[in-house]
């Protein structure tokens, strides 16, 4: 972090000021050093026109964005695009409990249900996240969410880094880092979360919550001993959570044999993981107990670092429980493993189009680099990219600025030039050098 931190800081002091072009394919452009339309997040998502109904670009450029941000329900929509995940962070030191000593407080539940807050803590906020989203239709890219309170206390209460409360909600290339409940999902059962290519880190129930989620080729990192991954608590969803394609890793301490996948948190829990691999090894059982029975906690094809098919024999299948109100002792069965045909049903096209045609795979493709750079008289051009909205001009790492021509005015080269194209979502595109 100190290493980010020191380059953030030394690309902002040595920034100069270029020419910015007329037009830009973004409708609002953050800069924590004043070079944007706004220094915050918060504040460019305040100006997002209420009731969207096509994306609303909001490019973020590398910096430290220590604030919480809240997409409301009435500004779906809303593209939230970083130029660089691990450069462009947004991050807040804040739990839900306010408690300042780090002291771990139980169960989920019973935290909820007897803890007090203290609202003048410095560490507490009403939300409890660092990004809460509930508007519909939310796209990220290239942005680390941080809750410093999980990463520096390594300890709970719980300390979101992302709380997403909406349907058709997307994210790719991001990294979502906290420690107890890093990332909830929708505590609905019909809304649809997409996840590509992100790293998702914490240590208790750190993926919780609700919905049909896909995750694909995603690292899950375990930061202690014993860490739990996930904690759904599904009513009548269809599918549940279902990683695909994902990698299982951690430090040294979470790689001592005592990871567990999950454990049911409420209702009719369902985790299925399809094809992973365990970069660390998961303790035999895989499962653990919580609140109630799963309706479905297993595993297909789960291969060890080396490629070798896992042996899912040990497996957990009975569960057990105390009932809140009775105080009885509640057990059932569930099955830990699925069929190559029962995997092959948590598939893209079957979990997520639902009946709208939602495709956030599309939002995520990369436009071709631009060609034929040519930089005369105090002007960069290049030959357009077919589907571009627009470009992104960079000297070196920094960005110069934003068009939807195919030239920028430039008065001073410190680095090397490059252009990267801008699809209609606000995706970047590979970058062409001069």
């Amino acid at each position: 972090m100190k290493n980010i931190v020191l380059s953030i800081l030394l690309m902002s002091a040595c920034a100069m000021i270029y020419a910015q072009a007329d037009s830009s394919p973004y409708q609002a452009i953050v800069a924590v050093d004043g070079s944007g339309d706004y220094k915050t997040v918060q504040e460019a998502i305040n100006a997002v026109p209420d009731g969207q109904t096509k994306p609303w670009l909001i490019l973020i450029k590398n910096g430290l964005y220590n604030e919480q941000v809240i997409i409301p329900k009435n500004k779906p929509y809303v593209h939230l695009i970083g130029q660089d995940k691990d450069k462009t962070i947004i991050h807040l030191n804040l739990n839900v409990g306010s408690k300042l000593t780090g002291k771990e407080i139980g169960g989920k539940t019973a935290y909820w249900e007897h803890s007090v807050h203290n609202p003048s803590s410095p560490v507490y906020k009403y939300e409890g996240s660092v990004v809460v989203v509930k508007g519909d239709h939310f796209y990220t890219e290239n942005i680390s969410y941080v809750n410093d309170w999980g990463v520096l206390s390594d300890n709970g209460p719980q300390a979101l880094a992302m709380n997403s409360q909406a349907d058709c909600a997307s994210f790719y290339n991001c990294k979502f880092r906290s420690f107890q409940d890093t990332w909830m999902t929708a505590n609905n059962d019909v809304s649809r979360h997409y996840v590509k290519d992100c790293w998702i880190e914490g240590a208790v129930d750190y993926f919780y919550g609700g919905g049909d989620v896909l995750l694909e080729n995603c690292t899950l990192y375990n930061v202690r001993s014993g860490a739990v991954i996930v904690a759904p608590s599904h009513k009548d969803a269809k599918y549940g959570y279902a990683f695909r394609n994902c990698i299982i890793d951690g430090n040294s301490e979470a790689a001592d044999g005592r990871l567990k996948l999950g454990r049911p948190w409420h209702n009719n829990s369902k985790t299925v993981y399809i094809n992973t691999i365990m970069l660390i090894p998961v303790a035999d059982e895989g499962w653990t107990n919580m609140g109630t029975v799963p309706g479905i906690f297993a595993e297909y094809n789960s291969r060890d670092a080396q490629g070798n098919v896992l042996d899912l024999s040990k497996r957990k299948t009975e569960y057990q429980y105390k009932d809140r109100q009775t105080g009885k002792e509640v057990s059932g069965t569930c099955q830990a493993t699925i069929t190559k045909e029962e995997a092959d049903k948590y598939t893209y096209e079957n979990m997520i189009p639902g009946n709208d045609g939602w495709n956030p795979r599309i939002m995520m493709e990369k436009l071709g680099s631009p060609r034929s750079l040519v930089y005369q008289h105090g002007t960069l051009k290049w030959n357009p990219v077919k589907n571009a909205i627009g470009y992104i001009v960079y000297d070196g790492e920094q960005i110069l600025g934003t068009t939807t021509d195919t030239s920028f005015p430039v008065s001073k080269v410190n680095y090397a030039l490059k252009v990267s194209a801008v699809n209609q979502y606000g995706t970047q595109g590979k970058k062409g050098v001069l």
